[in-house]
């Protein structure tokens, strides 16, 4: 069970070219994920009954965007494992044993973007290779522009996006009890904002 990016991503970004046109401001550059107001987060299919969700707090990223060619923009993320957070305790604490993420022999995800397809004015497809549980597989998050400004409170040049994705998590070597009906799909949930460097 997990969930991620956010990465970084895991993850999500880039505009579209007709987004940058309807928002001009939107400045190219470098930019580190900002991990305060970074949600990244799981969903798991609770044996039918309900969706079971959960967070990995403390991403860390970066993102390189390119407003005039957005094809062209990088992201990487990477997500402590062992920040992994649900609200219990008992379970919390199982999911970073051995039987499941293992967060002391693995203790990060990691998103790299490989290839980022516009799909609409503020949206975009991004591709990259997800490392999890020691297991490298390509996933593709849904990225949703929202905002680029400056943040009030500090005075940085901000922007934000939200993405989802999906991926087996029997993919990366995560199968306890996928044989009893724990779903083997897991949804990611990420929000992320990133502040311009020496902005």
């Amino acid at each position: 069970m997990l969930k991620s990016l956010s990465l970084a991503l895991v993850a999500g970004l880039s505009l579209s070219a007709s987004a940058y046109a309807e928002a001009p401001a939107v400045q190219s550059g470098s930019y580190a994920l900002e991990p305060t107001h970074t949600e990244v987060m799981f969903g798991v299919g609770h044996f039918g009954f309900s969706t079971y969700y959960g967070q990995f707090p403390g991403a860390s990223g970066s993102l390189t965007l390119d407003s005039a060619n957005p094809a062209a923009s990088q992201l990487d993320v990477s997500v402590p494992v062992a920040n992994v957070w649900t609200a219990s305790d008992k379970l919390t604490d199982e999911l970073k044993s051995a039987d499941w993420l293992d967060a002391r022999a693995f203790p990060a995800m990691t998103f790299h973007s490989t290839k980022i397809t516009s799909t609409g004015p503020t949206t975009a497809d991004v591709a990259g290779d997800l490392t999890l549980h020691g297991v490298t597989k390509p996933v593709v998050l849904k990225a949703t522009f929202k905002r680029a400004a400056v943040f009030p409170m500090n005075q940085k040049y901000m922007i934000g996006f939200d993405a989802t994705g999906h991926l087996k998590r029997s993919d990366f070597g995560v199968s306890k009890y996928v044989q009893f009906g724990l779903a083997d799909d897991v949804e990611l949930i990420i929000s992320a904002p990133f502040e311009r460097k020496g902005s």
